[in-house]
């Protein structure tokens, strides 16, 4: 099929089938577009955050602003106000007999709560007042609201020290137990990518009030303005809590080569606060398939780190998010490049990109998925092939090439690398009927249980013809404010504003 027709075929879904109406406006898109015969029981029907993160940046590439704006709104709207989750969003809704209804977690297979649709919400509120200069929209009352009830809930008090978000199995886009409960990689990325969003919206907020000056310095406020001391308050604590959380990804869950030797010879059973080996991991637990997967110049954030029980899977969306948030600096963005060039034929296949590798198999698959059959070795999330994320590893790739240089043999095999990720998908989807995972070894097959003509598939494909064959600076779409900027702001005390005689509100 020609690649025109296969893009006009896309696009035709995707505007026509997948868009979904509330009060007679678009507001997002369903997570599947509706067979012939759809089980009542499913959700694919519904408007899933996760599943319209791709959806909401195409439509601002396309300058569809007003959808997402209504998409950002609604969710707001449905933004849990219960005591014991407020400040979360739903996983999805959908409008039931002319009411919208929201599931937080009490719908879901397991009962289990969608913890990434919260910290998804406030990366995309992001990115659209940066597409848009929409600044209107970002010092609204109602926004700002949001934002502050968001970080009340992440920023709150708890047992735990460690900056990490803690959360159970099935908690995000990997939604059936795999055994990444605690502080799964891709959780702690969005963590870090929302608290930079939340910052970067709190201080435009900050500065349309007179509250941030010219010299960057954040004033405190006079007159009893409560809303902007506790804006001001969660700003400084936002900013510290990410220094934290770098520092701690980097640490903990950044391995390379010279890093596993290391970790390898440190001692354990070990007390107090100097200590070489904080989570006591034993020698015996790291796999010895890394030392082929890392080579020589490869690195990756690991899956998950616990107390003795390091999780060494690759994961690829958090990997990617690393790279795309700068969550890892531009040489260890080079080495997660470089890893991924080595294990092409793991993670590409024949339908790229594979979520996770290496699957959980025999034993491991029966004890730890609960002998769950869509999670059987190399299917489903257990290291089968998903075609909604070669866009995210597109983005990682290119916007590395706009913000830092790169080896010119890395870059020509990363270019190869796209476009043959393009050709695959170009030649494939279509045929298979743009499914939603593919299972095997290669990906070859699709997914047992795999639903048609599914959104962010669709999506996905057309994310990656825009950023490879349209317009490759769009990569700069997922920009969000950098650390360094933030933490150049300067917090002023009571006594250093009495000095200053200028300032005035």
């Amino acid at each position: 099929m020609h690649e025109e027709t296969v893009i006009q075929i896309a696009k035709t879904l995707f505007y026509e089938k997948a868009l979904a109406k509330i009060d007679g406006e678009f507001v997002g898109a369903l997570a599947a577009i509706p067979g012939k015969a759809v089980s009542s029981d499913l959700n694919y029907s519904e408007i899933f955050i996760r599943d319209n993160v791709p959806v909401m940046i195409y439509l601002l590439i396309e300058g569809k602003y007003e959808i997402v704006r209504r998409f950002l709104e609604t969710c707001l709207r449905l933004q849990s106000e219960q005591f014991q989750t407020r400040g979360i969003f739903p996983t999805s809704f959908v409008d039931s007999e002319g009411g919208l209804v929201a599931d937080y977690g009490q719908r879901a297979i397991g009962r289990v709560c969608s913890v990434d649709a919260s910290l998804w919400w406030m990366i995309l509120a992001h990115i659209y007042v940066q597409r848009t200069n929409d600044l209107e929209w970002a010092t609204l009352p109602e926004v700002q609201l949001g934002i502050q009830s968001f970080l009340n809930l992440i920023l709150h008090p708890s047992f735990r020290d460690s900056p990490t978000l803690f959360v159970p199995d099935g908690a995000f886009m990997i939604d059936r137990p795999l055994d990444v409960w605690g502080n799964p990689l891709e959780i702690q990325v969005l963590l870090y990518g929302a608290l930079l969003s939340a910052a970067g919206l709190l201080r435009l907020d900050l500065a349309a009030k007179g509250y941030l000056n010219q010299q960057n310095q954040v004033l405190k406020p006079h007159l009893n303005d409560t809303a902007a001391e506790l804006q001001i308050y969660q700003l400084e604590y936002a900013i510290a809590w990410l220094v934290r959380l770098r520092c701690y990804l980097l640490k903990h869950y950044w391995v390379n080569a010279k890093g596993i030797q290391m970790l390898r010879r440190r001692p354990t059973e070990q007390y107090g606060d100097e200590v070489m080996n904080e989570h006591n991991i034993q020698t015996e637990t790291i796999p010895h398939w890394l030392q082929d997967w890392l080579g020589e110049r490869g690195g990756y954030l690991i899956g998950n780190i616990r107390t003795g029980r390091p999780d060494f899977r690759f994961f690829t969306l958090g990997n990617c998010l690393g790279a795309i948030f700068d969550a890892i600096s531009p040489n260890q963005q080079r080495s997660l490049f470089s890893l991924v060039l080595l294990n092409r034929s793991s993670l590409f296949g024949q339908m790229p990109l594979r979520i996770c590798h290496p699957p959980l198999d025999d034993g491991d698959w029966r004890k730890k998925t609960g002998y769950d059959r869509k999670n059987l070795p190399w299917c489903y999330h257990n290291a089968g092939h998903w075609p909604s994320l070669p866009w995210f590893f597109a983005v990682a790739t290119l916007r590395h090439k706009l913000h830092y240089n790169q080896t010119p043999a890395d870059s020509a095999s990363i270019n190869v690398l796209l476009q043959d990720t393009y050709e695959v998908m170009l030649q494939r989807l279509p045929q298979q009927k743009w499914a939603e995972y593919f299972d095997g070894p290669t990906g070859v097959w699709i997914g047992q249980q795999a639903r048609l003509y599914q959104t962010w598939t669709i999506v996905g494909f057309l994310l990656v013809h825009h950023f490879l064959k349209v317009n490759p600076d769009d990569a700069n779409i997922m920009d969000l404010p950098s650390l360094k900027s933030l933490c150049s702001l300067k917090f002023l005390s009571y006594e250093q504003e009495l000095a200053r005689s200028s300032y005035v509100i």
